[in-house]
């Protein structure tokens, strides 16, 4: 019998959490404290958090389906850069590393 080498995913886990978790932060930081003034934030905050969501979904589903994940991931990092303006770059750079290291790492 042979032994069947997986290549783990730990890494793209790490940072689609990590960058979920931020965003997540940074969303219901503007949905709670900065809608008051503004019109329109709270939609932009609201897609923040369903990026959040779909970066979540797609960390735990790294391991079994791969290229979904990826593509979740990038979706996310797209969602998230159009929805936030604090914490964008750290947040929307750790789910666009993981979504890429998840396509094209073997």
């Amino acid at each position: 019998m042979r032994k069947v080498r997986t290549t783990s995913r730990l890494f793209e886990q790490v940072c689609g959490v990590l960058g979920s978790f931020l965003c997540l932060i940074s969303g219901s930081f503007i949905l709670l404290i900065q809608s008051g003034g503004a019109e329109g934030n709270s939609f932009l905050a609201i897609l923040a958090i369903v990026g959040a969501f779909i970066g979540f979904i797609s960390a735990y589903c790294a391991n079994k389906h791969l290229e979904a994940a990826g593509v979740g991931f990038i979706v996310a990092a797209i969602l998230v850069l159009i929805g936030t303006p604090h914490l964008v770059k750290l947040c929307t750079l750790l789910l666009l590393i993981a979504g890429l290291s998840s396509l094209f790492r073997k």
